[in-house]
């Protein structure tokens, strides 16, 4: 008897679109870069995006696609999908949702429910239309819920979460906020204005320093000069007081 055994293929796509609105669209890539730049310098951590997640080998119909997830101990590089019994069996810690307008209750349930089975550290789920922003952290075995959210500091990202009037804000270690292209775009705008108005200001400090130094120079060539004047008129005393002096004139007397 010949004994086969067929290879078991884990898809690199589930159907599914990676976002339903602009709003969830830009809050996953914000929310993903800001963290893939937090740990662009550790070459073990690897974020992804939309990435099918297979958490249980062999099991291909076990699987997951958070909106963003981080995973530590895991090198950075390009996969087609995350299948965790090739990843030395490491799973994402920490794993953000963007709720969309067409997401149930039941289907978020079920999402929380899989990162709970399946070793999650930290979930969070901001939903844009209400402003709302909950969380997990793995306490004992068991997601439980960060009360309260508003302020909460994460653990394993040090990130820090607020919710403005214009929705979600993460805020990193050092205090800067995550941002998103056009932000971005527009902070490096504002530095290049900065940087330009700086150099104008450098620039006229420059020429200030440089017409006070000829100003000084200029002070001193006339010290120079009325010195040279004294020195001659000095002189001229001198000879006239020789020649009173050969008159048997005292010159002190006149």
């Amino acid at each position: 008897m010949q004994v086969t055994t067929q290879e078991i293929i884990y898809p690199s796509s589930d159907g599914q679109p990676m976002a339903e609105s602009t709003i969830q669209y830009e809050l996953i890539v914000k929310i993903k870069e800001g963290c893939e730049s937090l740990f662009k310098d550790d070459p073990n951590v690897f974020v992804a995006a939309d990435l099918l997640w297979y958490p249980v080998e062999g099991k291909p119909e076990i699987s997951q696609a958070p909106d963003t997830m981080v995973i530590f101990g895991r090198p950075k590089g390009d996969r087609p999908s995350y299948i965790q019994h090739r990843e030395d069996n490491i799973g994402p810690q920490v794993v953000f949702e963007i709720r969309s307008h067409n997401d149930s209750n039941t289907k978020m349930n079920k999402k929380l429910s899989f990162y709970q089975r399946h070793g999650v550290e930290e979930y969070y789920l901001y939903d844009p239309q209400i402003n709302e922003l909950e969380g997990w952290q793995r306490i004992e075995g068991n997601l439980e819920v960060i009360e309260p959210m508003e302020g909460w500091i994460s653990p394993r990202l040090g990130v820090r979460f607020e919710l403005g009037e214009d929705g979600l804000e993460i805020y990193r270690p050092n205090g800067e906020k995550f941002l998103s292209y056009a932000e971005l775009e527009e902070e490096r705008l504002l530095d290049s204005q900065r940087l330009q108005q700086e150099s104008q200001r450098a620039e006229q400090a420059n020429q200030r320093a440089e017409q006070a130094n000829q100003r000084a120079e200029q002070a001193n060539q006339r010290a120079e000069q009325a010195d040279q004047r004294a020195e001659e008129a000095n002189q001229i005393a001198q000879r006239l007081a020789a020649k009173l002096r050969e008159l048997n004139i005292d010159p002190d007397s006149i």
